[in-house]
C-alpha cells in the first residue's frame, strides 16, 4: 500500500494545480515529470502526503498509544529527519520552527478543513473494525484539522481502505457504503477540477477508484481531474492497492523511478510488510 500511494503522490506532484493542457499532454504514465513551478520537488520524489502517511504507519506498528501527543511526535520526527518540499508553505514554515510534538500541539491552529488529515489516513483503514477506523481517523485528524470537514474527510479516506482491505463488497458499491455510514454526499460522483478541501479530494478519489479496474487507470483518472491531484491519487491508490478486484499494474517506469534513499522505496516496502503483517 505505501509504495503504491507514494507512486500516486510522486506522479501527481508533477501535475498539482498545473495547466490543464500540460495534464492532457503528459498524463501518460510513461514517467514522472517536473512540475513547471514547484522546482523543489524533483521527478519521482514524494511529498507531504506520503511523509505524513509514514508517520501514521510508524505509529501504528510501534505499539505506542494512539493519542495526540504520540501523533504529533511522529509528524515532527518524520519531517525533521527528512525535510522536503511539498507541504503547504505556511505549514512547512511552521514545521521548520517546531522540534517536539508537545510544541506542535501547543502552537498549532488546528482549524483547517483542507486535505491534510485525509491524505495520510490510509493505513488506519487496515484496522479490523469500522468503529476503530472512525476513532483512529478522528483522533489523528484533530491534531491538525479539528473541524467537521477535516474529520469527515479523514474518516472517509480511511474507510475506503478498510472496505477494500477487508473485502466488504464490490468496489463499485463503496461510495454507497460510505454514504450509508457517514453522509449521503460521499455517494455522489466527482466531476471537474479538485480544490483544496478534504472532501473534494476524497470524493474525486472515490470516483477514480470506482470507475477504474486497475491501478494504472485509477492513477490516470485521478490526475486527469486537475487541481489537487497528488492528494487524489494518494488516497485512491491507497485503497485500490488493497483490493483483489483491482489489477495491480502500476507501470514499471514509475515503480523503478520512485525515489530511493533512507526513506525511499526500500523503506516503504519494509514498512508496508510490517504494517500488513500486523493487520493481515
Amino acid at each position: 500500500m505505501l509504495v503504491e500511494l507514494a507512486v500516486g503522490d510522486a506522479y501527481g506532484a508533477g501535475f498539482e494545480y498545473a495547466d490543464p493542457k500540460l495534464v492532457a499532454d503528459y498524463n501518460t504514465l510513461d514517467a514522472y515529470i517536473q512540475h513547471p513551478t514547484h522546482l523543489g520537488v524533483r521527478p519521482g520524489a514524494y511529498t507531504d502526503d506520503t511523509q505524513m502517511t509514514l508517520a501514521i504507519a510508524e505509529l501504528l506498528v510501534s505499539g505506542e498509544a494512539w493519542e495526540p501527543a504520540q501523533l504529533a511526535d511522529h509528524f515532527v520526527r518524520a519531517y525533521h529527519r527528512d525535510p522536503r518540499d511539498g507541504y503547504a508553505t505556511r505549514f512547512q514554515q511552521f514545521l521548520d520552527t517546531v522540534r517536539t510534538g508537545a510544541d506542535l500541539l501547543r502552537r498549532i491552529d488546528p482549524s483547517s478543513d483542507k486535505s491534510g488529515s485525509a491524505m495520510r489516513a490510509g493505513p488506519i483503514g487496515l484496522l479490523p473494525t469500522v468503529d476503530q477506523v472512525l476513532h483512529y481517523a478522528e483522533v489523528q485528524a484533530r491534531v491538525t484539522h479539528n473541524t467537521p470537514g477535516g474529520i469527515a474527510a479523514a474518516q472517509a479516506a480511511a474507510l475506503a481502505v478498510h472496505y477494500c482491505h477487508w473485502q466488504l463488497g464490490p468496489v463499485s458499491d463503496l461510495p454507497g457504503w460510505l454514504g450509508a455510514r457517514l453522509d449521503p454526499s460521499w455517494a455522489r460522483p466527482w466531476r471537474g477540477k479538485v480544490g483544496s478541501k478534504g472532501w473534494m479530494s476524497v470524493r474525486a478519489a472515490l470516483t477514480a477508484l470506482t470507475s477504474s479496474t486497475s491501478l494504472s487507470e485509477i492513477l490516470r483518472v485521478s490526475v486527469a481531474f486537475t487541481g489537487d491531484v497528488d492528494t487524489v491519487a494518494t488516497i485512491a491508490l491507497a485503497a485500490g492497492s488493497r483490493s483483489p478486484q483491482i489489477e495491480q499494474n502500476l507501470p514499471d517506469a514509475l515503480l523503478i523511478g520512485l525515489e530511493r534513499g533512507p526513506y525511499g522505496s526500500d523503506y516503504l516496502r519494509d514498512l508496508d510488510a510490517r504494517l500488513l503483517a500486523q493487520f493481515a
